[in-house]
């Protein structure tokens, strides 16, 4: 800000010291702004996200981390219009962390959601079931299906390799 001000300023110990704790000041202005814009979007809300739960119709539970909350948001942004197997899955895929793969069956009136690329149960189950039920008509039932680490998986590998870890995590996850 020194530059902006006359040459005879820039000796001036009492303007460098305004000058210096108004550019301070400025500073965390512009860290407040930039955090409050951060609100405006949804992926990168933080104390915000009330608002966003709010506005959809979300009951907060500020118990789930910010990336669950997030998804929920997301998915309720998503899941607007016409049910289709692209819409299904751009809202289940918005709580999963895996690439899906969604199949319906006319005679059953089923639909069934197959989580491809990630092991295990999600830890946000319960929400990826509510959201897929808000958009899923009535007559629909869902199906999910999930990929486990299977013991035949296990026979290249050593004891070593598998003894760091419990069996939860080797079921859900695999020793990849």
């Amino acid at each position: 800000m020194m530059t902006y001000l006359p040459g005879f300023f820039r000796t001036s110990r009492i303007m460098s010291a305004i000058i210096d704790s108004q550019g301070a000041e400025l500073d965390e202005l512009r860290k407040a702004l930039d955090e409050t814009l951060s609100q405006y979007f949804v992926a990168s809300a933080t104390w915000g996200l009330d608002i966003w739960e709010q506005e959809f119709g979300i009951s907060t539970d500020v118990s789930k981390p910010i990336d669950q909350r997030r998804s929920v948001v997301l998915s309720k942004m998503r899941g607007t219009g016409t049910v289709t197997v692209a819409l299904i899955k751009r809202v289940a895929e918005a709580y999963a962390n895996s690439e899906l793969l969604v199949a319906e069956d006319f005679p059953e009136y089923l639909v069934t959601i197959t989580f491809i690329s990630a092991y295990g149960v999600p830890p946000n189950l319960a929400d990826i079931q509510q959201a897929i039920r808000d958009v899923l008509p009535a007559h629909l039932d869902v199906n999910f299906v999930f990929r486990y680490y299977l013991y035949s998986q296990l026979k290249n590998k050593t004891y070593g390799q598998a003894k760091s870890k419990k069996y939860g995590e080797v079921y859900n996850g695999g020793l990849a």
